[in-house]
């Protein structure tokens, strides 16, 4: 009877290895045990959307705006001003500042300012921000114990002196960060990455089945099966070293096992993690590179989905929390602090000049207005409102003059 043997059967105790307790543990296990270790930033498509959320946060330019007239217009030489967009503290700068805040957020639930007040100069003296690995929140009290020797910051504090950035929320005072959430996803994608890399290790090695055909000969079985099994051995090696074509003795068969059902299962459940792990951060799977299927049309609504469904709540999150935080009650109505969003635009030039004409039909802003948002000076008569002339009153349109004959007009 036929003998047959799987060169790189995966199981057996060849293929188990030792676990803590000196107990065997199937490479199921050791995945289990790695996802748990593994750092969730080392998840590509962790990494992505964390790493995206937060440069959106940090490339947009903050405003802190005054009350002038009937219109809010930004105080660009307060000091307010300074510490929001150039540098918070002594050793941070803005943009790194906005990229750490984003960041706690997310994979930690909680981000953490202290502002300090400079009794002197009666303005800001600077925005630490702190790690939440130093920070205690008494819920009950509402109070923030405080420990970070790198930043000079220890003390309690009251809750009216912590800026306190919260991802999702239960009770409204403690923030959970996403991962709890995306536990599952996350530790699969790990244990995929795990499994890629122990299926490819070795150079992805050729799987085939090694078999005597139809030449067995009664009575010599076991003999047989013995020099099969040195035969596949070998055959085994040879593929390990890197050959591509190798000899086989006699009369022996080799037949290579194709991608089965379970390992192209395998492959579509990476890919159906990704979309899993987008799914909880909120960001479209076209950002973080898996754009199957995408194209220009579908880009540009997963960009529109993405500005009004992910990121412009983020921003109003941030703002409202800076807001009455750093600006006393009875000036909120004449101080406010806001991110600019026209700065989305900044790397896309056509949408940033459809955006632009959109607004100058619309009066909204004036000629002068975007040369000065683009460094450029002023012209003549650039302050005047322009709108659209394509608009007219019905009335306007049931008479007309007929051309050539001024005076008479037709219906």
């Amino acid at each position: 009877m036929a003998k047959t043997k799987n060169i790189l059967s995966r199981e057996g105790a060849a293929d188990q290895r030792r676990n803590g307790s000196g107990q065997t543990a199937t490479r199921e296990q050791i995945a289990g045990m790695m996802a748990k270790r593994v750092n969730p930033m080392a998840v590509a498509a962790v990494f992505r959307c964390v790493n995206h959320l937060s440069n959106s946060v940090a490339n947009l330019p903050v405003m802190f705006m005054r009350r002038r007239g009937d219109i809010f217009a930004p105080d660009t030489d307060s000091r307010l001003n300074y510490l929001l967009n150039v540098q918070p503290s002594g050793d941070l700068n803005a943009v790194d500042f906005w990229r750490q805040l984003v960041q706690y957020v997310y994979l930690r639930g909680n981000a953490y300012v202290v502002p300090e007040w400079d009794p002197v100069a009666l303005d800001w003296a600077r925005l630490v921000l702190v790690s939440p690995d130093g920070v205690t929140h008494d819920t009950v009290n509402n109070l923030y114990t405080i420990c970070d020797t790198v930043n000079g910051i220890q003390g309690t504090y009251d809750e009216s002196e912590i800026i306190h950035v919260k991802n999702y929320t239960r009770d409204g005072k403690r923030g959970i960060s996403t991962l709890e959430f995306a536990r599952t996803a996350i530790d699969t994608a790990a244990a995929g990455d795990a499994e890629t890399k122990e299926r490819n290790q070795n150079g992805g090695n050729v799987r085939g089945i090694v078999s005597n055909g139809a030449t067995a000969v009664r009575g010599f079985g076991e003999y047989q099966d013995s020099e099969l099994e040195k035969a596949a051995a070998d055959l085994d090696g040879q593929f390990r070293d890197g050959k591509h074509i190798v000899a086989l003795p006699g009369q022996a068969e080799f037949s290579p096992i194709t991608l089965n059902a379970v390992d192209m299962q395998f492959l579509e459940s990476r890919k159906f993690t990704v979309l899993e792990i987008c799914r909880f951060f909120g960001v479209n799977p076209a950002f973080v590179y898996e754009d199957s299927g995408s194209n220009y049309k579908t880009a540009e609504a997963a960009k529109a989905a993405y500005l009004s469904n992910t990121l412009s709540p983020l921003l109003r999150k941030i703002e409202n929390e800076f807001q009455r935080k750093l600006i006393p009650a009875e000036l909120n109505g004449r101080q406010k602090i806001e991110f600019d969003r026209r700065a989305v635009f900044s790397m896309d030039p056509d949408s940033r000049a459809k955006y632009q004409a959109a607004t100058l039909a619309a009066g909204i802003y004036t000629v002068n207005d975007w040369r000065r948002s683009e460094n450029r000076p002023d012209v003549p008569d650039g302050d005047t409102v322009l709108i659209s002339a394509n608009l007219k009153r019905l009335s306007d349109a049931a008479a007309r003059p007929v051309s050539g004959k001024p005076g008479k007009v037709t219906k």
